[in-house]
């Protein structure tokens, strides 16, 4: 069973990824899998939620702008946005400061 990321008392930083699929897998669930594994080994990286149904939403946590920089300018996750066509027929990413949470 899935759990919420477990994250440090804010301030910290979520880029949220909402996103409506391509038909086919063309690869995708291959590097969906990669790009998660290499993320988890940046400098920075907090933690990740994600659900789909029709929208898909992915929420990666992070320590600061910069450390969202470098995974963004990340060569090996450069290539896998460069496929975004192939595997998505629309994306947005959000990129927010987290200023309070709470729940159980």
């Amino acid at each position: 069973m899935a759990a919420p990321a477990t994250t440090p008392q804010p301030p910290y930083y979520a880029v949220i990824f909402t996103s409506i699929r391509a038909d086919g897998d063309n690869g995708y669930a291959e590097a969906a899998r990669q790009m998660l594994e290499l993320a988890s080994t940046q400098p920075g990286f907090l933690g990740f939620e994600s659900a789909r149904q029709e929208i898909g939403i992915s929420v990666s946590y992070w320590s600061s702008p910069e450390a969202i920089k470098a995974w963004k300018e990340n060569v090996i996750h450069r290539q896998a946005q460069d496929r975004a066509k192939d595997w998505y027929k629309a994306f947005r990413v959000r990129v927010c400061r987290v200023e309070r949470e709470y729940g159980f």
